[in-house]
């Protein structure tokens, strides 16, 4: 069984109607570890492992989830967001990322599973957030672009879960396009495609088992430490506004101001 089936039979068991289906694909990146963050250059691009949302509007302001493959169901309004770890507390930083900006989604009825393994670094949790609101957004047509639902993504990743990721992998859910990668630069939120067909090659993507969650691992001691980099080059250097602006002479520079 398919996971579009088993999410759209689970759907119409539960609530009796039949839903609007949503798909979010996890990334890959070919180039730009650590770089969307420092306004620099990345490669990424969708795969076949993804989130399907079976959604629909609810006839109350209630949000009632189901997430199939936790086996949990959570229930609130938009009084109740708040933030936390749990994969509830990503939708609502979703909820709240569209109220700021003066557009408010009906409450729904939802269902969701997803074959992206958890912690592989294939970006589960922004798939989760952006196919989450991109199906608001279609669902009460709100007119939002897919920058501005990414940028949504990641402000619920750095508001409600307190992990202070950069624009990468929710652009990529929302801009990848198949057979090809994308040059996104992360400074002005532009992209180009490139093609990705090797006649002789192929790329694996294998699972090594382990684990890791942002908001728990380095990833955000890692980007406190480029930003602490980055206010002791601006003593020296007034142009330089992140990391891409810096040359491997201006480090030379100030390497003796800095730890290991």
């Amino acid at each position: 069984m398919s996971i579009q089936t088993k999410v759209a039979d689970f759907f119409k068991k539960e609530f009796k109607e039949a839903p609007s289906l949503f798909i979010a694909p996890g990334r890959i990146n070919m180039i730009g570890e650590h770089t969307d963050y420092n306004d620099g250059f990345v490669m990424p691009t969708a795969i076949d492992k993804h989130f399907v949302f079976a959604i629909a509007k609810s006839e109350s302001e209630s949000f009632t989830i189901h997430a199939l493959d936790l086996n949990e169901k959570i229930s609130f309004s938009r009084n109740e967001l708040k933030p936390g770890h749990g994969w509830q507390n990503y939708l609502m930083g979703v909820i709240d990322g569209f109220i700021r900006r003066g557009k408010i989604p009906g409450g729904v009825n939802c269902a969701f599973s997803s074959n992206i393994p958890v912690g592989a670094g294939l970006s589960s949790s922004a798939a989760l957030d952006s196919g989450f609101g991109f199906a608001l957004n279609e669902l009460f047509g709100l007119g939002l672009s897919r920058l501005d639902l990414a940028k949504i993504a990641q402000e619920s990743e750095h508001n409600f879960v307190g992990a202070k990721v950069g624009i990468m992998d929710m652009y990529a859910s929302l801009f990848s396009r198949k057979d090809s990668v994308m040059l996104l630069d992360c400074r002005n939120y532009k992209h180009e495609y490139r093609p990705l067909k090797f006649e002789h090659h192929e790329i694996l993507l294998i699972d090594t088992k382990v684990k890791h969650s942002l908001a728990s691992s380095a990833y955000n001691k890692r980007r406190e430490a480029c930003e602490e980099g980055v206010k002791k080059l601006q003593r020296h250097f007034k142009n330089v506004n992140a990391l891409r602006d810096v040359s491997l002479t201006m480090l030379e520079k100030i390497k003796s101001e800095v730890n290991e």
